[in-house]
């Protein structure tokens, strides 16, 4: 145990000398310092290397953190991406579509393309615009005169915008309106 209590002399002291001291040679008293220097050193470079190693993990955590985030990000920019370039496309093909005249022969490939849609069917009921059916007839479209193995009864409907038709056969109902396969696109370039 240590002693704690100061000590009181009463004259100065003369020749004193500690007990406990060995003489110690210069060489013995480097050596013992070298040897202290190397152990901290030593201490210095395990506390660093934990270091080092803690805040590489930390870096390593935060850069996995900012890929998955970068990667998220990413999914959501394709994604709003390809649903930003659907509806530009749809503009863009309901400005080319809505601006083309509606005339004979558009509205005879509109009821050609219906009518390859019922391969099958012999008899076709045939719904179109008023106006639609007009132009067919004033310019007597052959269209108006089915084949040999074919039976076509066309119908005036206001039900049909301008340039599509409802197509109706024994095996169903074919909708070939504008609006329709406009519908339709969206719907494949939005899946």
């Amino acid at each position: 145990m240590p002693w704690r209590e100061p000590l009181r002399l009463h004259a100065p002291l003369k020749d004193a000398q500690l007990s406990s001291l060995r003489s110690v040679s210069i060489d013995q008293a480097l050596a013992r310092e070298e040897a202290a220097f190397a152990r901290g050193a030593a201490a210095g470079e395990s506390r660093l290397s934990q270091q080092l190693i803690a805040q590489r993990a930390e870096i390593m955590s935060l850069q996995t953190g900012v890929l998955t985030s970068l990667q998220k990000a990413a999914a959501d920019v394709i994604r709003q991406s390809e649903q930003a370039m659907v509806q530009l496309a749809m503009a863009i093909a309901e400005k080319i579509v809505g601006d083309l005249p509606v005339t004979a022969p558009v509205v005879a490939a509109s009821v050609r393309a219906a009518i390859a849609d019922a391969d099958q069917a012999t008899a076709f009921q045939i719904k179109l615009h008023p106006e639609d059916l007009a132009l067919l007839q004033q310019s007597a479209s052959p269209l108006l005169q089915p084949g040999p193995s074919q039976s076509f009864q066309f119908e005036p409907s206001a039900a049909v915008n301008r340039g599509g038709c409802i197509v109706t056969t024994q095996f169903g109902v074919i909708d070939a309106r504008r609006e329709t396969r406009r519908q339709l696109l969206a719907e494949a370039l939005a899946s």
